[in-house]
C-alpha cells in the first residue's frame, strides 16, 4: 500500500484494520479450499462419491489447522497496532476512490462484513455529497422546493457519489430544473435485498417523522432507484404497507432505471456454474469460490425482493422461480427506464442482451406468468436506446424522460 493513497484520505483507520481482518479471512477460506482439494486428491474413493469430510488427518491435518491458528493471531495484533494511527488518518476526509473501493467490496462480501461486524461494512444512512444528512437538514431543504423530496437509490456495488458521471447528476438536475431537494441512499449492497428494503423503510419512517418540526407541510416523496436500487425501493414500499408505517402516505411517484425486476441473466448463468462445478469431488472445492458472492448478488437471479424469497433455502442451490408475489405499490405512480445497446428495433437477441446486464423485459417489470408480471402502464414505460446500464446515470434523454414524468406531477 503506498503511503500516498494514506495523505490523499484514500483510507481511513477503520479501514485498514477491516483490510486486516478481511485478509485473514481470506487466508482461512484460501486455506479451507486446499485442504478439501487435498482431500479429494488423497483419497480415491472420492472417484465414487463425494469425500465423507473435509478436513486432513494426522500431519497434514496439523498443517492446515496451524496455518489458520498463526493467521488468528496475527490478525488479532492488528487492530491494536493500527489504532495508533486512527488520530491522523481519520482526520482526512474520505476521497472518491476510497468510496468506489469500499462501496465495491461491499457489493461482493457485504454480508460477510456486517455478520463479522468488520468495519468496511457500510451502514446505511441518507448523505448529500458523500455527507450524513439529518432530518433538520433535511427539513430545511424543503423549504425550498415546496415539501418536495427525491430519494436517490443506487445499484450494486455502488455509492451515492456515483450518481455523478460524466458531469451529470439525476438528483442535482431535478433540485435545478423542478426545484425538488435530493437526498441520497447510501447502503451497504451486499446484504439481502429484503433486508435493505425493511432498513430503508425504518429509515424513511423515522426521517419522515423527525421532519414534522423542521417542515409542517404536505411532503411529497419520490422514490429514484438504479438497478439493484429499484428492487430495493420496491421492497421497501412492501415492508412499509405491510409494517403499517406512515411514510408510503406520502409517497407519489416510484421511478427505476435498468431495474432487474425479474432477474439478471448474468447471476443465473453464475447459478450454472456453480451446479457444474459441484458435479465432480475433485471440483467441488473450486466450486467455493463462485459461492463468495454476496447475498445481495445471488438475490439478483430472480429479483428477490422480500424475505420469503430466500428464507429457509441455500441460495446458491439451482432452483426454479418461486418468488412470492409483490405487485407495485398502489396509490403510487411507477415508471420504469430500460436500456437497449442496440439502436435497432430492439428485437430478438437485443431484448435479451437489454442494457448489457439487464435485459428489456424484465428492466419493465413483463413477465410470461401473469401472477409476476409487473402493471406498469404502457405510457409509464420508456426504453433508452444505444446505451448501457451505467449510461442511465448520465443519458440527456433519460433525463428528460424523467423531468417530463415529474413535470405532470408537478403540475397543479
Amino acid at each position: 500500500m503506498k503511503s500516498k493513497d494514506v495523505d490523499e484520505g484514500m483510507l481511513h483507520a477503520r479501514d485498514l484494520s477491516g483490510l486486516g481482518r478481511l485478509t485473514v479471512d481470506a487466508v482461512h477460506g484460501v486455506t479451507d479450499l486446499v485442504e478439501a482439494l487435498h482431500h479429494a486428491i488423497v483419497h480415491l474413493a472420492a472417484v465414487r462419491g463425494a469425500p465423507d469430510q473435509d478436513r486432513m488427518a494426522g500431519i497434514p491435518g496439523m498443517v492446515y489447522s496451524s496455518v489458520r491458528g498463526i493467521t488468528g493471531l496475527v490478525g488479532a495484533g492488528l487492530d491494536p497496532l493500527l489504532s495508533r494511527f486512527a488520530t491522523t488518518i481519520e482526520q482526512q476526509a474520505p476521497s472518491p476512490k476510497r468510496e468506489a473501493m469500499v462501496s465495491a467490496l461491499n457489493g461482493l462480501l457485504g454480508d460477510h462484513l456486517a455478520a463479522r461486524s468488520n468495519p468496511l461494512a457500510i451502514p446505511m444512512q441518507f448523505r448529500r455529497n458523500g455527507l450524513a444528512v439529518t432530518p433538520g437538514d433535511i427539513g430545511k431543504a424543503l423549504h425550498q422546493s415546496r415539501g418536495r423530496l427525491v430519494v436517490l437509490v443506487h445499484g450494486l456495488c455502488m455509492n451515492d457519489l456515483q450518481w455523478l458521471r460524466h458531469g451529470h447528476d439525476h438528483g442535482a438536475a431535478l433540485a435545478r430544473d423542478l426545484a425538488f431537494s435530493p437526498i441520497y441512499l447510501h447502503y451497504n449492497t451486499g446484504r439481502h435485498i429484503s433486508e435493505n428494503g425493511k432498513s430503508l423503510s425504518d429509515l424513511l419512517e423515522v426521517t419522515l417523522r423527525g421532519m414534522n418540526a423542521q417542515y409542517p407541510h404536505p411532503i411529497e416523496l419520490i422514490l429514484l432507484g438504479h438497478s439493484m436500487g429499484g428492487l430495493v425501493c420496491r421492497s421497501a414500499c412492501h415492508y412499509g404497507a405491510e409494517d403499517r408505517r406512515d411514510w408510503p402516505q406520502h409517497l407519489r411517484t416510484m421511478m427505476t432505471l435498468g431495474t432487474p425486476h425479474h432477474g439478471s441473466l448474468w447471476e443465473k448463468s453464475g447459478n450454472i456454474v456453480d451446479t457444474m462445478l459441484a458435479i465432480s469431488p475433485y471440483s467441488a472445492p473450486f466450486a467455493r469460490l463462485g459461492k463468495v458472492r454476496s447475498s445481495g448478488i445471488t438475490d439478483l437471479r430472480y429479483g428477490h425482493v422480500v424475505a420469503e424469497d430466500w428464507q429457509g433455502r441455500d441460495r446458491f442451490e439451482a432452483s426454479r422461480d418461486r418468488r412470492k408475489t409483490v405487485p407495485l405499490p398502489q396509490g403510487v405512480a411507477c415508471y420504469a427506464v430500460a436500456g437497449l445497446k442496440a439502436n435497432g428495433s430492439g428485437t430478438g437477441i437485443d431484448q435479451l442482451v437489454g442494457d448489457g446486464l439487464v435485459s428489456l423485459d424484465s428492466a419493465l417489470g413483463r413477465h410470461p406468468n401473469p401472477r409476476l408480471h409487473l402493471n406498469f402502464a404502457e405510457h409509464h414505460q420508456w426504453t433508452a436506446r444505444d446505451v448501457d446500464h451505467f449510461d442511465l446515470l448520465d443519458n440527456h434523454s433519460v433525463y428528460t424522460t424523467l423531468k417530463k414524468w415529474l413535470t405532470r406531477l408537478c403540475a397543479p
